[in-house]
């Protein structure tokens, strides 16, 4: 999961180095501090957020720490609930907070069941709901429509961690089931967005956005020696952390200056691609005896799996075809997935172990679709080799 930096964030973020900018304090970077504000409410906007409050971070974790910190002083004693197949960090971050944390089973599509999460709503006790935005495994959608309808029968916060597909917001060739999650994004509480995954952004550059400006009250305290030139807020009195880098705001900026964050653009445009790649590769492999797959891609995430007897031969043989798959230069990765996500799509598989490893394929580069058939042809070579192996 690596898409390398736009040559302009790298030269931008280069050059404000000369500077060293900490937009914690204005007067520690005043020109980068106003690049990030327009930066991060040209984000904002991009999921329809006239007004707002927020800022960048060092990456999703911390966006997502944020969300969830505020969540926790807006609903004190509440639990916090996400997928079974939220990112981790999310049960760590609620430590980390002293939150309750669980987890709600997923439907065979590896989103949020939302018959579950209403029966666990129905017992007054969840504060915030985490809806996945693009899970890291699989790339699947919560039905954030069907979890907005109980936030109006519950009442409770919602905080979407968009941090992998946030920005998929913008692409014009998603389902229908898909497209019409992100159209909702708009009314939720907060999202986790991480412009150093599909923003093109360097390594770390995340971003926390709040719709209601006032939990900005929530952050407030005082420092004897760092706001002192400027009634106007600094953006280090709205943020757990302290000191940050300038220059992720300066490449940040430079890059939405080129590259608009509109749909039908060049950026979008990119992020449709990703999807085109993902797809393409999908329909080679179910058309293809030798290869399972269970989940057809929601952005530009595969999941797939050798044709084995067992869950554990599975296991194995999909780690022999990620050796295999790197040794030519095809890097894969492994996404190990509790049976009963996959059991009703690969029902004449032998489920002797609770889980199996399966192949994930994380087609972000727009530059995947030029190499379909290149990467196409690795894997039929690593089937090939495995079939006379065994």
């Amino acid at each position: 999961m690596l898409k390398p930096p736009h040559p302009v964030a790298r030269l931008a973020y280069a050059l404000s180095l000369w500077l060293n900018p900490n937009n914690h304090a204005l007067d520690g970077g005043r020109a980068s501090s106003a690049m990030e504000r327009e930066s991060v409410a040209e984000i904002a906007g991009m999921f329809g957020w006239r007004t707002h409050l927020g800022h960048l971070c060092g990456g999703g974790t911390m966006a997502n720490l944020e969300g969830l910190w505020v969540s926790g002083r807006l609903n004190p004693g509440k639990r916090i609930i996400a997928s079974e197949q939220a990112h981790y960090t999310h049960r760590r971050i609620s430590d980390v907070l002293q939150l309750t944390f669980a987890t709600i089973p997923c439907d065979p599509l590896a989103r949020m069941d939302v018959n579950v999460l209403e029966t666990e709503l129905k017992r007054g006790e969840i504060g915030t709901v985490v809806v996945t935005m693009g899970t890291t495994a699989t790339g699947s959608v919560d039905p954030l429509p069907d979890i907005i309808s109980l936030q109006d029968k519950y009442g409770f916060r919602i905080h979407a961690d968009a941090a992998y597909g946030g920005y998929f917001i913008l692409a014009d060739n998603l389902n229908s089931m898909t497209r019409e999650a992100f159209d909702c994004l708009s009314r939720v509480d907060s999202i986790a967005i991480d412009p150093h995954k599909h923003g093109l952004q360097p390594y770390g550059c995340g971003c926390i956005l709040f719709r209601d400006p006032r939990v900005g009250t929530l952050y407030k305290h005082d420092s004897p020696y760092t706001y002192f030139t400027s009634s106007e807020l600094h953006l280090g009195e709205i943020s757990l952390e302290c000191s940050r880098a300038g220059a992720a705001a300066v490449a940040l900026w430079a890059t939405q200056k080129l590259m608009p964050l509109v749909a039908g653009g060049e950026f979008a445009v990119g992020l449709q691609k990703s999807r085109r790649a993902a797809l393409s590769l999908f329909e080679k492999l179910e058309s293809d005896s030798r290869f399972r797959t269970a989940f057809v891609p929601e952005l530009d995430i595969v999941i797939w799996a050798p044709v084995a007897e067992s869950s554990s031969k599975t296991s194995s043989l999909c780690r022999e075809h990620f050796d295999r798959a790197a040794a030519r230069d095809l890097h894969l990765a492994i996404a190990t997935l509790p049976s009963g996500l996959l059991d009703s799509h690969w029902p004449e598989i032998e489920w002797d172990q609770d889980q199996i490893a399966c192949l994930r394929s994380c087609l972000m580069k727009p530059e995947h679709i030029d190499w379909i058939e290149r990467i196409w042809q690795i894997i039929d070579e690593v089937a090939a080799s495995s079939n006379q192996v065994s």
